[in-house]
């Protein structure tokens, strides 16, 4: 890991990046030793910061569920980051705005996310953990890139809060309510993305890892082999990440969701300057 004075120093440029919405050279450029080990604790110390600042976090979002991904920014396993009550919101119904001035390079991502009403048991299986989950609800998470034309290693996005800039959660759903068999309907269903009303992007369940749930999974377990991290706990809601490509947002579009083979209303969201 590096000293602790350079991942301060990181530390501080991600927050002044954050802040002012700017860009930086990825640091896996400027420091060939910066890793995966190093960004969780660059992570650590901006949450410092957040929190110091008087944000809470409510949950956590999940990055790198595609595999095919993977082998593109050298990482092995998905990678997460705290989110906050000043980063996630309900949409009005199925309808949200949002301004897009604070992001820098924004793409939106149509996601599932969950709630928990009890703490999964470590080492949870698919069942265990849906029997913790209080709820699903259809999402868009606003991610964005602090640095130049969305080109950066792994290290360099768990440094900028695995690229979350903000999370707008649909209507919840009970799982009891998602069909006779809840595990299958999460694996199984299809998402199509719209941008003005015209087709931009589809999706399946099975890209996100196996499936949201698996990512859950796949989630509690990276947590059981960091130390550091606090484990997933009740009233916690993490979204599982994006079920299409991510597209690029612009002001004075509007993006809509439509969820197929599973009982989630249709999302839409207006971008404003």
């Amino acid at each position: 890991m590096l000293a602790i004075d350079e991942l301060r120093r990181i530390a501080l440029a991600i927050c002044d990046a954050q802040a002012n919405v700017r860009q930086v050279e990825p640091f896996t450029s400027q420091i060939p030793a910066f890793d995966l080990e190093s960004a969780y604790e660059v992570a650590r110390l901006v949450h410092e910061s957040r929190l110091a600042g008087g944000a809470s976090p409510v949950g956590r979002k999940i990055g790198f569920t595609n595999f095919d991904m993977w082998e593109i920014y050298g990482v092995r396993e998905p990678i997460w980051s705290f989110v906050y009550d000043t980063t996630v919101s309900r949409l009005a119904g199925s309808k949200g705005v949002c301004r897009l001035d604070s992001f820098a390079e924004p793409k939106i991502e149509p996601e599932v996310a969950f709630r928990f009403r009890s703490i999964p048991p470590r080492g949870a299986d698919l069942a265990a953990m849906l029997a913790a989950v209080e709820w699903a609800a259809p999402a868009f998470e606003i991610v964005q890139s602090h640095f130049p034309d969305w080109k950066f290693r792994a290290p360099d996005t768990v440094a900028d809060c695995s690229l979350h800039g903000r999370l707008l959660l649909g209507a919840p759903v009970a799982p009891a309510m998602l069909g006779s068999d809840p595990r299958t309907a999460l694996e199984s269903f299809a998402v199509d993305l719209y941008c003005n009303g015209q087709l931009r992007a589809k999706g399946d369940a099975t890209d996100v890892l196996g499936g949201p749930l698996a990512a859950l999974v796949h989630l509690a377990s990276v947590l059981e082999r960091q130390p550091a991290a606090p484990f997933l706990s009740a009233g916690e809601v993490v979204t599982t990440g994006t079920i299409t490509t991510a597209q690029t947002i612009r002001p004075g579009e509007t993006w809509a969701a439509r969820f197929r083979g599973i009982p989630l209303a249709e999302i839409s969201l207006a971008c404003e300057a």
